[in-house]
């Protein structure tokens, strides 16, 4: 009788640079509070967007956010600024994937861009029925890479503790 190979089939993974995005904006008069700052709702409404890119080029499948963490604004923007926001999942887990997310600013004559903010999306991946499915998991490559997946799990873990004490 022939003897059965046990060995189990590798996990497809994507390396986390396979997804990232990269979003350019330009700040208008319509994006900003009364001393021509850029409304911080706008600029997470901007970094949503390049996270929410960022899982679907990962999973493949149409993803929606499902908690917006850690957001910190670093410093302002002013009208005529050019914010890039850069995506990049850090972490896949079953059917959610945690996406970082900097946006930076520079001057239009100024090749200088300076962090202005930054946070931590989670996104869920569904099916054609509007229900959760399973996405590939990531490969961390680069040393960044591996801190930001190894932190990945115990922000989640953190978010699922304060859950529970807060009910």
């Amino acid at each position: 009788m022939a003897q059965l190979n046990h060995m189990k089939k590798p996990i497809p993974s994507k390396s986390p640079s396979a997804s990232i995005i990269i979003k350019t904006e330009v700040v208008c008069p319509n994006d900003t509070n009364p001393m021509d700052i850029l409304q911080g709702g706008r600029l997470v409404e901007w970094m949503d967007i390049a996270a929410a890119v960022c899982a679907q080029t990962h999973s493949g499948k149409i993803c929606v956010t499902a908690s917006i963490n850690q957001v910190d604004f670093n410093a302002p923007a002013k009208i005529g600024d050019i914010i890039s926001i850069h995506a990049c999942i850090t972490r896949a887990f079953n059917s959610s994937m945690e996406i970082f997310v900097q946006s930076f600013a520079r001057k239009v004559l100024e090749e200088k861009k300076y962090l202005i903010s930054e946070a931590y999306f989670s996104f869920v991946a569904l099916d054609g029925n509007g229900n959760a499915t399973p996405v590939l998991s990531i490969k961390p490559e680069t040393k960044e890479e591996k801190k930001q997946y190894k932190t990945a799990l115990l922000r989640r873990q953190k978010k699922i503790e304060l859950k529970k004490v807060s009910k």
